[in-house]
């Protein structure tokens, strides 16, 4: 695994750590956080898959298209499309007034994040360890 892959991934997993830990929190949780947290941890594997094979990308913040390209090493992953869609909505849908989003929402996006996650670890060969300060 070259740097930059292990620096993408090391990126996602402190995005990883920032929505679980605000998830758990009680008191003034911000769930648009965790929402955007989320969708940055799923941008941000999918940006280390993309550089591991060596497939360019723009500089975009769309998960279905981001993931598009990793159909033809992950074909299965098409399974993962419609969550992909739903976190990028709740990531950028939240960031401005007039929406906020609230606890269902947060957890929605955790669901998805945790699931794709494992997925795109498991696409790196790397463990599916849920722990947010585990070795890359």
């Amino acid at each position: 695994m070259n740097a930059v892959v292990r620096e993408w991934i090391e990126k996602a997993e402190e995005d990883y750590a920032v929505a679980l830990r605000e998830h758990r929190v009680r008191k003034l949780p911000s769930h648009g956080a965790v929402c955007f947290h989320a969708q940055q941890c799923i941008e941000k594997y999918l940006k280390a898959v993309l550089t591991q094979r060596g497939i360019a990308f723009a500089k975009i913040h769309d998960l279905a298209m981001l993931l598009t390209p990793c159909l033809g090493a992950f074909p299965l992953w098409q399974a993962l499309i419609g969550d992909m869609k739903r976190l990028s909505n709740h990531a950028v849908r939240f960031r401005y007034p007039g929406e906020s989003a609230d606890k269902s929402d947060a957890a929605t996006a955790v669901r998805i994040m945790k699931a794709c996650r494992r997925e795109i670890r498991d696409g790196l060969g790397l463990s599916r360890t849920s722990e947010p300060d585990s070795p890359v």
